[in-house]
């Protein structure tokens, strides 16, 4: 492999995509030690473009030869593995979301019990933790070279790997990181004649490491799908489900702000702002997730989506 990008030593230790030998890399997307896409020059004349969440979530890379777009995909019972996996998630976050909404909506409007809530939300935080290790699952199989018969080829199937110079691994982990804090809150909330300030170091401070952790992640899964800072992809799928989860981050910290207990009066900042920024957060939540259930690989057999021919691949960042 030939390079023409400084970057590219990153793609050659194979933290991104394993560029066959004899083709040249022209240039590296991404920001700081993340690599999120890669473009290269084949021998037929073709350019070739990986894009890392593409790749995940579609199972396809993308070849420009005489104007027009190829996609090299993925082996059929890989597709329907990322297909069952993406499945897992996207379900997992639509409920566990609804079941925050449901829990928070009930907390502000209704006289129901205290322990019936906390339950609600304790659901919803068993959804949430799945959805992050199902999220973490399907990064670590996604494709990462292109095997002998022309189709993208994977690891064998594993269920943990660590790998932390792959944006989308190190966003779903710490996500993951952050639905398990939130669960030490979720669990918390079940003890009595807590004081103010066991509260507030049992409950409101994992809670609070949760929220940011979700920001962190959020801001990961930006960077890779905008190849480094922030930018308008009103077209993408992909952008608007990490945009729309994004903004529910920001309204769970905010909302994790206001849920402080003051030790001196023994109540919340805002219970409004509490249960309304949990409420609407967890709402972006649960519309992100069914999204990501269209963001998904074609089933096999089924005839592929059109491809645009008049764009060049290397500019489509995302499906």
């Amino acid at each position: 492999m030939t390079t023409t990008d400084p970057r590219a030593d990153l793609v050659s230790r194979k933290t991104a995509f394993e560029v066959p030998d004899q083709d040249e890399v022209q240039s590296v997307g991404g920001r700081g030690p993340f690599v999120s896409s890669v473009q290269w020059r084949r021998p037929d004349g073709g350019t070739a473009t990986w894009d890392s969440r593409n790749a995940r979530k579609r199972g396809y890379i993308e070849v420009l030869v005489g104007g027009v777009v190829h996609r090299i995909r993925t082996r059929p019972a890989t597709a329907i593995r990322l297909i069952r996996v993406n499945a897992v998630a996207g379900v997992s976050f639509a409920i566990g979301g609804a079941l925050f909404t449901l829990g928070a909506v009930l907390a502000q409007r209704s006289t129901a019990p205290a322990s019936t809530i906390d339950l609600v939300f304790l659901c919803g935080g068993f959804f949430f933790s799945t959805g992050g290790y199902a999220s973490i699952v399907q990064e670590i199989n996604s494709p990462r070279s292109i095997d002998a018969d022309g189709s993208l080829a994977e690891t064998r199937w594993r269920w943990w790997a660590y790998e932390p110079m792959r944006p989308g691994w190190v966003s779903a982990f710490v996500l993951f990181v952050g639905t398990l804090a939130f669960a030490i809150s979720l669990v918390d909330v079940f003890l009595s004649s807590l004081s103010a300030k066991q509260q507030d170091h049992l409950i409101w401070a994992p809670e609070m490491i949760g929220c940011v952790l979700f920001l962190v992640s959020g801001h990961v899964a930006i960077e890779e799908i905008c190849h480094g800072r922030f930018r308008l992809m009103p077209r993408s799928l992909g952008w608007w489900v990490v945009t729309v989860n994004q903004l529910g981050s920001i309204l769970f910290f905010l909302s994790g702000l206001a849920a402080y207990v003051r030790p001196v009066t023994d109540e919340v900042i805002n219970t409004d702002l509490m249960n309304w920024g949990t409420a609407l957060g967890a709402f972006c939540f649960s519309a992100a997730g069914i999204a990501q259930l269209f963001e998904r690989p074609d089933k096999p057999g089924k005839p592929p989506a059109p491809v645009d021919a008049g764009e060049p691949a290397g500019s489509r960042k995302a499906g």
